[in-house]
């Protein structure tokens, strides 16, 4: 019997792999293989920049450019993304971790989006982290957020001030808090100790000259935080990042899962907080004031209140009344509140109330989900109460009002709250009828201290809509109004609008003519456009939503929608509907499944179009600093500046204590087991304090016998030389 080999030539941009067969059968695990890997070549096949025609995308969405394609050619960078020096550590080196607020400056070189896409970023360290920040006021170290050749960042804090640049093609959300994160003190995720164990990195797919992109670092330059290796992080490179062929990738995960995760641009993981308020050693964040999901049995703290007639139950998750929070992933688990409208007169009611909240802002978003399963006429009233002035909380108001149309699905309310004192806020439930026979259901409380979007659009049964809704085939909200009075909707395309891409939602949005039209400027410029599709995580914390915006111009998309303005007229709203503007490819069907986007099979998507135009100015004047050496965007970085993998061990690193000269005086600085140590000139006149080499005070009469010396001896040189010259 022989035993030949065959040549399966498997170029998936991992290797070429060759398989032994004997009589003619390739083994199993041969065939798996090639299937794996084939797999891999397919699906990153897919993400390479895709090219979209027939209609106005703003960018490509989900599959836009990535920071290392953005920064392409840029030679003073090192990890494709970090400038300045190398050596430098801010996760080990704690003189060089920053004191919060962080002060920052928005440089008019941005483009108005960008502007408003840092903004977006830094309410989302608020959020979720300890981090905060405020405007510049003459602050040494700050941050100056500007327009330069790419996307990029110092590691730490120098202390003199520093550039994160926000170049072209970078303004995104995730790009500005993936740069942030450097600042903050943080490297790539690829690039720990223990990287090997998680990801493959195929050094004969990367371009050229770039492998130094792909160093790795011992844990005694950078620390893991004892936290594990974290796929999801906002700091991980994608697959095909510096490679030398479009489709074939540089690094892939040893989980083939994570291959389509890796390099992800939606927001923070949940590793990712961990890490910035483990270095930061704080963890109480600024925006966030209360959420509950009522899963434990303390209710979040939240109390029934005495003076109803009837009680809300912390109830058990069943296959009549399922529970929001674990929808989809436990079946009959999880818990929420429930106030049973199926007995008593119609009037009953039952009060669920916060405990006392200390706000810091004048404005609050709550967000909650409901669910009311009675007859329609059921009511969901939202109350606060508020310091009446004496430090008791009691002035009672009405904020909003839910009546149930007999819909019994779970929705999505968010509700505005304007408190500036320390206040409670609280849920009545009404039985409408006599006739009603189920109950009002409340879940997964959120209260921020940011605004309420705009606009907010749960679509129901997303499954069914994607099976009913062909390729360029296009779903139409309502029309909501922003702040200001201007009117928009937005269009779902569930299997996306380009049959080149059917395999993305496409998400745009639009003008319709409103009833304040007469009085509102037009075109409608400077106006940013953001579309969320929400992540429905009870955290609001570990949330991972796909953000997007863009901001409006001088086009006439931007006149007011009418007849004569290219609008067109929809009957189900009598009002006219502008042109589109949006993504092509906004999100993937993959990443829909892939967390909580479509809990209960209902898609969220919020948006917001707000008035820009009080930042096309923000630039302010900088205190001049000290001269630096720092690289600067046009200094291009030395080969032998940038740390080769081979060099695995690195010393621990600290600043030299003698630089600069703690002494003072003249002093003599020196190093002695890691600290300064002054000394002085020899001289009788001078003694050590401190830093300081003072003079000593001497006596005047030691003074005048010193000077009576020195002249003596002066007049009896002088004789000598005398005698000898006669003698001579």
């Amino acid at each position: 019997m022989t035993c030949c080999c065959l040549y399966v030539h498997v170029y998936t941009g991992i290797k070429v792999t060759r398989f032994c067969r004997d009589n003619n059968m390739v083994s199993r695990d041969g065939l798996t293989k090639i299937a794996a890997l084939f797999g891999v070549f397919v699906v990153l096949k897919v993400q390479a920049v895709p090219t979209l025609t027939g209609y106005d995308n703003v960018d490509a969405g989900e599959l836009r450019d990535d920071i290392p394609e953005i920064n392409r050619g840029l030679k003073h960078l090192f990890e494709g993304d970090i400038a300045g020096d190398p050596n430098r550590n801010a996760i080990l080196d704690e003189t060089r971790r920053w004191k919060f607020p962080i002060p920052y400056i928005l440089t008019d070189s941005l483009e108005l989006n960008a502007k408003g896409v840092i903004l977006q970023a830094l309410e989302e360290y608020r959020l979720r982290s300890c981090v905060d920040f405020k405007p510049y006021e003459g602050e040494a170290s700050h941050i100056s957020f500007t327009k330069l050749s790419g996307c990029w960042s110092y590691v730490g804090d120098d202390k003199k001030g520093q550039n994160v640049s926000i170049g072209a093609r970078c303004d995104t959300k995730a790009i500005v808090q993936h740069e942030l994160l450097h600042a903050l003190g943080f490297y790539h995720e690829q690039s720990r100790s223990d990287r090997d164990d998680y990801v493959k990195i195929w050094w004969d797919q990367i371009e050229e000259g770039k492998e130094h992109n792909f160093n790795k670092y011992e844990d005694n330059f950078v620390t893991d935080l004892n936290t594990p290796y974290d796929y999801e992080s906002i700091m991980h490179y994608r697959p095909l990042s510096f490679n030398k062929n479009e489709s074939i990738p540089t690094i892939t995960t040893a989980i083939p899962y994570f291959n389509e995760v890796i390099g992800q641009r939606l927001d923070f993981s949940a590793i990712d907080i961990t890490r910035v308020n483990r270095m930061y050693d704080c963890a109480n964040t600024h925006t966030l004031l209360d959420q509950c999901s009522f899963e434990l049995i303390n209710i979040c703290g939240m109390i029934q209140n005495e003076e109803d007639n009837a009680d809300w139950v912390q109830t058990l998750s069943s296959p009549v009344d399922a529970d929001h929070t674990l929808a989809g992933r436990c079946r009959d688990s999880g818990y929420f509140m429930k106030f049973d409208t199926s007995s008593g007169v119609a009037g009953n009611s039952a009060l669920l109330e916060s405990r006392i909240l200390y706000p810091k802002r004048d404005e609050q978003c709550l967000q909650f989900f409901y669910k009311m399963t009675g007859a329609a006429g059921d009511k969901l009233v939202i109350w606060i109460r508020t310091d009446d002035g004496t430090g008791t909380v009691r002035s009672v108001r009405k904020i909003h009002t839910i009546t149930g149309d007999g819909d019994d699905a779970w929705k999505i309310a968010h509700v505005t709250l304007k408190v500036t004192k320390k206040f409670r806020y609280f849920f009545q439930g009404i039985r409408g009828s006599s006739n009603s026979t189920g109950a009002i259901l409340i879940d997964d409380i959120t209260l921020t201290e940011t605004v309420c979007p705009s606009a907010v659009w749960q679509i129901h049964n997303f499954d069914s809509v994607l099976a009913a809704n062909p390729v360029g085939k296009s779903l139409k909200s309502k029309c909501f109004y922003n702040s200001e009075g201007y009117s928009f909707g937005i269009s779902v395309y569930p299997n996306g609008r380009e049959s080149d891409y059917p395999d993305y939602v496409s998400v745009t949005m639009h003008l319709c003519s409103g009833e304040n039209d007469a009085v509102m400027q037009w075109p409608a410029k400077n106006r940013q456009a953001t579309i969320v599709a929400m992540d429905q995580d009870p955290d609001v914390k570990l949330r991972m939503s796909s953000t997007r915006s863009f901001t409006t111009d001088t086009h006439a998309r931007w006149n007011k929608p009418t007849s004569t303005s290219g609008a067109k007229w929809d009957p189900s709203c009598q009002c006219y509907r502008g042109q589109d503007l949006g993504w092509s490819t906004f999100i993937s069907h993959k990443h829909l499944q892939r967390r909580s986007f479509l809990k209960n099979n209902d898609l969220i998507i919020t948006a917001d179009f707000n008035d820009l135009t009080h930042l096309i100015k923000t630039e302010v004047p900088v205190q001049p600093a000290a001269p630096s050496n720092d690289i600067t965007d046009e200094k291009p970085i030395r080969e032998e500046e940038i740390r080769p993998e081979a060099i695995k061990h690195r010393e621990a690193r600290a600043a030299n204590p003698c630089h600069p000269n703690p002494c003072f005086n003249g002093g003599v600085c020196v190093e002695s087991e890691g600290k300064a140590s002054c000394r002085c000139a020899s001289s009788q006149s001078t003694y050590y304090t401190g830093k300081r080499c003072e003079e000593l005070k001497i006596d005047r009469g030691i003074l005048g016998a010193l000077i009576g010396g020195a002249a003596g001896t002066v007049v009896l040189t002088l004789a000598i030389f005398t005698v000898i010259r006669r003698t001579r």
